[in-house]
């Protein structure tokens, strides 16, 4: 508190206690991250995530069998059943999906075709591959999986699905 004296009268003014103080902002901010983690997913963005771990876990199994080829010194194999949206790593029962709401289309080498539907990439021991391309898609999204043949590098690539070119 403040005293100022004039000569006729004493006059106290008092600290100005007007804001916010610091824990009222943090659960202000606290409150706004919770809407935010309810809210966001449910506006749409769950589907391109959704789409995009799809992509990268595939990308990561194709880096894992070529990584195998190359340490046992021997050929792996990564097998994708498209119509089940499944595929299976080299030396593994276990099979892992993908999301039943993207389209997937799987081009490779004829020799590794062994249906429509059922296909695998081939990665050798110097560590190249039979090569080959995994679309991942949805309505307006599409990731690219592309295994390189001669060096067997494992790249993802996204890009927009525009309305002319179709799917």
């Amino acid at each position: 508190m403040t005293v100022f004296v004039d000569q006729e009268r004493v006059v106290y003014v008092k600290a100005s206690t007007t804001g916010f103080t610091l824990i009222e902002l943090l659960a202000v901010l606290f409150i706004l991250a919770l809407v935010a983690a309810f809210v966001v997913p449910s506006l749409g963005g769950g589907e391109s995530v959704e789409l995009r771990s799809a992509a990268r876990t595939l990308a990561a199994g194709l880096r894992h069998t070529r990584n195998q080829a190359l340490n046992d010194n021997r050929s792996a194999t990564l097998a994708l059943d498209v119509a089940k949206r499944e595929f299976q790593l080299p030396g593994e029962k276990r099979r892992h999906k993908l999301p039943g709401r993207i389209d997937i289309v799987l081009f490779t080498a004829r020799s590794e075709q062994q249906s429509p539907e059922l296909g695998a990439i081939r990665f050798f021991p110097d560590g190249s591959s039979t090569g080959g391309r995994i679309t991942l898609s949805t309505e307006r999204l599409r990731y690219l999986v592309n295994v390189d043949w001669l060096t067997g590098r494992v790249s993802v690539i996204e890009s927009v699905v525009e309305e002319a070119m179709g799917r």
